[in-house]
């Protein structure tokens, strides 16, 4: 059995999560509930930033909110001193409301409207990733329009796409994020706004794929960014400061996954700028990064509870919970795997297989295919680990069930962070019809 982060078994042999017993949690919140460790969330962020500090480099991390965005998580990545990457109007508005650092945020999203970049000019926003031209030109109207300036990077796809272990150095070409180096799109992107008086060009961003296991796209990635820059450098005498290198850093779902630790994909990133930079004459921009599935990924765990029962005589059996993919889609839409135990079980012996289903009328509602679990029944208490990435911030009504309420663990504390939908707030946006009257 694999635990995650202050994840540990009590006395009682139930499941307990930053000294809080899961049983009781899911007693006094009701099921399903996603509970967050923060101190796990608050360890990894630090041990990002420790590797930059540890090799004397300008830096950023910057929380990547949208794997989990509400009010307390952003206040909680305030305290620790993370950067904050938005890619809404909705994302922006929960931040600002927040009291996060505005100057500490960055705006993405490959079509952001007029009005979201007014709203970013208004909050006078740390950083805009510019996607296309379309946008570039947008900005360029606002912020003559407001005579105001704004720091922005160019998103490019540089050629390099990390699927897990495999890297396609000649791809990417066919995506619609980003300004592409290899077609001379990136290079067009640059002379439309180096020498723009309100917008300050300060470097390139990129990402390369999501749960990486590996530092190799990283580092291509890095080598070819470098280049372009100190290429500007040479050619038009202008010098991009900032190297923002993305995510998309992986965690460990199940066994089958064998994650990096924080600090050697930053330290490896850092070691090839510094190589690159040196090979080209260049000053070391600063780096930043966007860790958002590595810093609050297997810091969630949903808690639900066992109803029914079904066997398929020599198939298999189902157990099927109160909720499913409403509150996790991803098993659905791209079969993704996750581990789980019996909070309430935690200590009995493991010895049934079970397909653990959702309750929302779908056929294919299924969470986990195939769970080794103790004999279960209803009202046993499943814990499902590593939900705290894509598992609320994709939450549904669908089925019009109420997306959970959300928990914050840490020192044996509890706090309710997102209060559970109710059916009052399922119709509060509904509006009664009302049938004309034939003449009138």
């Amino acid at each position: 059995m694999h635990l995650y982060g202050t994840q540990a078994i009590n006395d009682q042999g139930h499941l307990t999560i930053g000294g809080t017993d899961t049983v009781e949690l899911a007693k006094e919140y009701g099921t399903p509930l996603f509970v967050y460790d923060i101190q796990l969330f608050r360890d990894r962020a630090k041990a990002f930033q420790k590797t930059f500090e540890d090799e004397a480099i300008g830096y950023q991390v910057a929380y990547a909110s949208k794997a989990f965005s509400s009010i307390a998580i952003y206040q909680v990545a305030a305290e620790e001193k993370l950067s904050l990457d938005v890619v809404s109007g909705g994302e922006l508005y929960t931040a600002v409301q927040a009291g996060f650092p505005k100057e500490k945020i960055h705006f993405h999203g490959n079509n952001k409207s007029e009005a979201e970049l007014r709203m970013a000019f208004k909050e006078e926003i740390g950083c805009i990733v510019v996607d296309n031209f379309y946008e570039i030109e947008l900005l360029k109207k606002l912020s003559e329009e407001l005579e105001q300036p704004m720091n922005i990077l160019l998103r490019v796809t540089p050629g390099v796409e990390a699927h897990t272990h495999d890297y396609i150095t000649t791809g990417q070409e066919d995506s619609k994020f980003g300004f592409d180096l290899k077609n001379g799109q990136a290079e067009e992107a640059f002379l439309r706004t180096y020498d723009h008086p309100f917008l300050k060009l300060m470097g390139l961003h990129c990402h390369i794929g999501s749960q990486i296991f590996d530092t190799t796209g990283f580092q291509v990635a890095a080598e070819k960014l470098v280049e372009k820059m100190s290429g500007w450098e040479e050619k038009h005498g202008y010098r991009c400061t900032v190297l923002n290198l993305g995510g998309g850093f992986g965690i460990r779902y199940t066994d089958e996954d064998q994650p990096l630790e924080p600090a050697v994909y930053v330290r490896d990133m850092i070691r090839t700028v510094k190589k690159v930079s040196a090979a080209a004459g260049y000053k070391v921009p600063e780096i930043w990064i966007e860790p958002g599935r590595s810093l609050v990924g297997d810091a969630g765990t949903t808690l639900y509870t066992v109803g029914s029962m079904k066997e398929v005589p020599n198939l298999r059996k189902y157990a099927a919970v109160d909720g499913g993919m409403s509150d996790n889609i991803r098993p659905a839409l791209y079969g993704a795997k996750y581990s789980s135990i019996l909070a309430n079980k935690a200590t009995s012996e493991a010895n049934e297989k079970y397909t653990i289903a959702g309750k929302l009328c779908e056929s294919g509602d299924k969470l986990i295919e195939e769970a080794i679990l103790p004999s279960m029944e209803a009202g046993d208490i499943l814990s499902v680990f590593c939900t705290g990435a894509y598992g609320y911030s994709m939450a549904s009504n669908y089925n019009r069930i109420g997306r959970p309420a959300v928990v914050f663990v840490e020192n044996g504390e509890h706090q309710l962070v997102v209060r559970r939908e109710s059916n009052e707030d399922l119709i509060s946006h509904d509006m009664s019809y009302k049938q004309k009257v034939k003449g009138k």
